[in-house]
């Protein structure tokens, strides 16, 4: 049996809240959306490059934010040492490049699961929390708010990706 990418739900961000909901909703809502771009697709699908000469592949973003959200939340925030997810000596774009439709499955359920401990990790800290981060002091506010403009920007390259494959627009 062919694994495909499972249905994803996804919330929409509030309208009317204050400033820690409307982050995390919106972080919610594009990360949903990312998920949503790559269900009912094939590892083989989001492995497919269809823009080339780009080396951007649904699979490759799904591994992108999965490293991103364990850099930001678990090593950035919590102050965690952990490996690197992806082969190191592979470069840094070893997420986009070291790519295998069999692994689809599990790289989808790892970006799901750095998505659940990145919640854990912010959950009951201040936006006002503060770490220091390659020299730099940052907030967790500034984590949610790059994380949003990071998944909004990869979510408008799935949306081409998605067209590419198979026609499907919108969602």
């Amino acid at each position: 049996m062919t694994w495909t990418a499972p249905e994803a739900t996804r919330s929409f961000g509030p309208l009317t809240a204050g400033e820690r909901e409307t982050l995390t909703g919106y972080l919610a809502f594009y990360r949903g959306t990312l998920l949503r771009k790559c269900a009912g697709l094939t590892g083989e699908q989001l492995a497919e490059r269809t823009t080339g000469p780009s080396n951007l592949t649904l699979l490759g973003l799904i591994r992108h934010m999965a490293k991103v959200e364990r850099i930001w939340f678990r090593e950035g925030l919590q102050g965690l040492s952990l490996p690197p997810m992806y082969g190191a000596e592979k470069g840094k774009d070893a997420d986009f490049e070291d790519l295998s439709p069999d692994r689809a499955p599990e790289d989808h359920a790892r970006l799901v699961e750095e998505i659940r401990l990145a919640d854990e990790a912010a959950a009951g800290m201040s936006l006002d929390t503060t770490f220091t981060w390659r020299g730099s002091v940052c907030s967790l506010r500034m984590v949610h708010v790059h994380m949003i403009a990071e998944y909004a920007r990869h979510v408008g390259h799935a949306d081409l990706l998605r067209e590419r494959l198979d026609g499907a627009t919108g969602a």
